[in-house]
């Protein structure tokens, strides 16, 4: 049984498989707490839900059998602080591929087809899971985000996509957005620049299950 936050059918809106029918399933827990975190419902004390479900593998794979998703998508908080290895177990046997997102500061358990993985400052990720990432996302939060990681994840071998995304609380800031667009223009390849498109669709609160939007970044209660 894992604790979940959230699950919803909406499209990928970011990285290499962005547009496609995909299927979320939100954990709940997060030891790396980004102080603009869009998902902040999944650990925050602020947000903490009052009840946190907890699921089966065969009852997640059971509700993503009943939509036409070509991939599922396992995301968080941070999901590899979980065993993750029946649930995507349960996806296989669907016949899902599974795809993982997640910061990479923990060992990754279970059979994953697909990792993205967005380091954070705040927690810095395994050798071992920048190796085996497909892709890399880059939060885009100030100046000089860039340079600080890619240090980690060493361009000239990576050989994979690194997508630079503003933050998003800050992505209709121009100095960040032409920070990226001069990067790219300079660097070329494997950096490219991102978005979540998904947002400006509102594509995944179409979907009832899906959690109350809980961002910290920009929110002057907080003091952000």
């Amino acid at each position: 049984m894992l604790p979940i936050h959230e699950q919803f059918y909406t499209f990928q809106g970011e990285g290499s498989h962005a547009g496609r029918a995909a299927y979320f399933i939100r954990t709940f827990g997060c030891p790396v707490h980004c102080p603009w975190c869009d998902s902040a419902g999944t650990w925050h004390p602020d947000y903490k839900p009052e009840h946190i479900k907890r699921i089966s593998a065969k009852q997640l794979a059971s509700e993503v059998a009943q939509t036409q998703a070509e991939f599922t998508v396992i995301t968080g908080g941070e999901p590899a602080i979980h065993d993750l290895t029946e649930l995507a177990d349960a996806l296989h046997a669907i016949g899902q591929s599974v795809h993982l997102e997640t910061s990479g500061a923990f060992p990754i358990k279970g059979q994953i087809d697909w990792i993205t993985l967005s380091p954070k400052r705040w927690k810095l990720p395994l050798a071992e899971n920048i190796a085996k990432a497909n892709e890399y996302k880059i939060i885009v939060d100030q100046i000089g985000a860039i340079e600080e990681y890619s240090k980690l994840l060493d361009p000239e071998q990576a050989q994979r996509p690194i997508w630079l995304h503003p933050e998003w609380s800050q992505h209709s800031k121009p100095e960040l957005l032409d920070h990226i667009t001069e990067w790219v223009k300079a660097h070329g390849a494997p950096y490219r620049a991102g978005w979540q498109m998904h947002k400006h669709y509102a594509a995944d609160l179409k979907d009832p299950r899906s959690a109350p939007a809980a961002p910290l970044g920009g929110n002057p209660k907080l003091g952000l």
